[in-house]
């Protein structure tokens, strides 16, 4: 028989696991040239490692030395924290560029590092776990999945947007647009900044420089939800502008409009204004902020502030005054606080009415039915349920 190779990878979903920390790791199922189908396990920090060094191994077919010839497919950078949602949003890049990693000439797809990486090791086949500590839960990719691309979240091929004002990038892990410049969307990060390439550049850029190229932007809640979702503050903030709020650590607020670049719109009482998302985190979840990602990021520019922007910013999103999430998020808080009062209202009457049936006799409680022989062979103890067979077979038999 010859080399072995590959046939197929399929991505079956993730794990998220315990011990000895919490941590994820991506389920494949590899299908070999013999026939054989082997589970494994990888971290995503492992694949990325093995994506880099092969890209180093095939640099004219990973586009180094021309961006035009690169055909060994793109994969995200880890995050600075890789939590549940990006493991998950991460499954339809990932399913992709297994597809296109085994669909590579031969001389890329069958190669030593590829074969060694998906052959099975020791711990695929027994998982490092401790019965003192929760046993992993799984998280299987919808089977019609493949068929139906919009059931895997997270983008399979990458997003074309274009930059409507030039941008100087502020650190080294951003990047500078120029207006016109036309980028891919490796990954939308809901504060505002999204990781972006340019033929070889890579990089930050803030959300509110960028517009779609195939239609409007799915990426912003389109309606306001004046019901609000709690939020607690992670960071304060100063307002800069008349229309932002101040706030300091540990407030709690609600989010009533969450808006693409990073700048939400929330409710501190009665008072509205726009916040930076970055700094906001669900009330009840786990604190998972990394404090070295605020330290190291500001809040991203807000859309407002980039001038001359043509963009279908302007021409197809409504703008909606703060004037006008006052006025909406002050009638909801009225129509809610009269919901209330009618409802304790009712509720006082219902007591009123109740108070003189006190005087009267209380009811005696039912007689509970008596259980059926199968219930109580079903429940009661060896010793019992050898008396009822018994007397059972003593009682005479019905026909």
């Amino acid at each position: 028989m010859g080399d072995v190779f590959i046939r197929h990878i399929e991505l079956l979903g993730y794990e998220k696991r315990f011990f000895p920390s919490q941590h994820y790791v991506y389920m494949f199922l590899v299908k070999w040239n013999d026939l054989s189908e082997k589970l494994v396990y990888r971290r995503f920090t492992e694949i990325y490692e093995f994506h880099k060094a092969l890209k180093e191994m095939f640099p004219i077919e990973s586009g180094d030395i021309n961006t035009e010839k690169r055909i060994i497919p793109h994969l995200p950078a880890p995050k600075w924290f890789d939590g549940q949602r990006s493991t998950q949003n991460r499954q339809g890049t990932l399913a992709e560029y297994c597809y296109t990693l085994v669909n590579l000439p031969h001389k890329i797809s069958r190669c030593l590092h590829v074969v060694n990486f998906f052959k099975v090791r020791h711990d695929d086949m027994n998982p490092v776990t401790d019965s003192q500590i929760k046993k992993p839960e799984v998280f299987l990719l919808p089977k019609d999945a493949k068929k139906n691309s919009t059931d895997i979240t997270g983008p399979i091929v990458l997003q074309t947007y274009r930059a409507i004002a030039d941008y100087e990038k502020s650190s080294k892990t951003e990047m500078a647009l120029e207006a016109g410049d036309m980028v891919d969307v490796v990954e939308k990060s809901e504060n505002g900044w999204w990781f972006c390439q340019l033929k070889n550049k890579r990089g930050w850029v803030p959300a509110s420089y960028l517009e779609p190229m195939d239609g409007p932007d799915e990426s912003e809640e389109q309606e306001p939800n004046y019901a609000g979702e709690p939020y607690i503050v992670l960071k304060s903030y100063t307002a800069m502008e008349a229309d932002e709020l101040t706030l300091k650590e540990g407030d709690t607020i609600e989010v009533i409009h969450k808006l693409l670049d990073g700048w939400w719109v929330i409710r501190k009482d009665e008072t509205t204004g726009y916040y930076p998302s970055m700094y906001l985190q669900k009330a009840g979840e786990v604190n998972t902020f990394v404090k070295s990602e605020l330290r190291n990021r500001s809040a991203p520019p807000r859309r407002s502030t980039i001038r001359n922007a043509k963009s279908i910013h302007k021409q197809r999103r409504k703008q909606i005054s703060q004037e006008t999430y006052r006025r909406n998020s002050r009638k909801y808080i009225q129509s809610r606080r009269n919901m209330k009062e009618n409802f304790q209202n009712k509720a006082n009457v219902i007591i009123e009415k109740n108070e003189p049936e006190e005087n009267k006799p209380k009811a005696q409680p039912a007689v509970p039915p008596r259980p059926s022989k199968d219930l109580i062979l079903n429940r009661c103890t060896e010793s019992t349920r050898r008396k009822i067979s018994t007397h059972h077979h003593d009682e005479p038999k019905m026909s």
